[in-house]
């Protein structure tokens, strides 16, 4: 008679625990990069604070009428004047889809 050797290997019990935990450990990787590109694309706002700065220079430079209202892609921009602790100033405001809101003051010059 031939006599095999036993070869030593995991049993199927261990086998089973070590694939739940790889596929927890994916699972939870997987949720927070997703929370983590989603954080970063919905709180995009970069071109539309540079469309606000060139607003604010042309406000300086007086080629804006105040009181001003635009769309610019899909963000609701409206400036006005508006006198905060006896100074005279414009507010520059900006909404999006009714959450986002970014304002920014710009004083009158003495």
């Amino acid at each position: 008679m031939v006599v095999l050797k036993k070869i030593k290997s995991a049993t199927l019990v261990e086998a089973l625990i070590a694939t739940v935990l790889i596929v927890i450990i994916f699972l939870i990787a997987s949720l927070v990069i997703n929370n983590l590109l989603l954080n970063n694309f919905s709180k995009n706002t970069h071109q539309v604070e540079t469309h606000l700065n060139e607003l604010e220079y042309q406000i300086q430079n007086n080629e804006i009428h105040l009181p001003y209202q635009e769309v610019y892609e899909d963000w609701e921009i409206t400036i006005k004047r508006e006198a905060f602790e006896s100074i005279e100033g414009q507010v520059i405001s900006a909404t999006y889809k009714n959450k986002n809101v970014i304002k920014k003051r710009i004083n009158a010059k003495e």
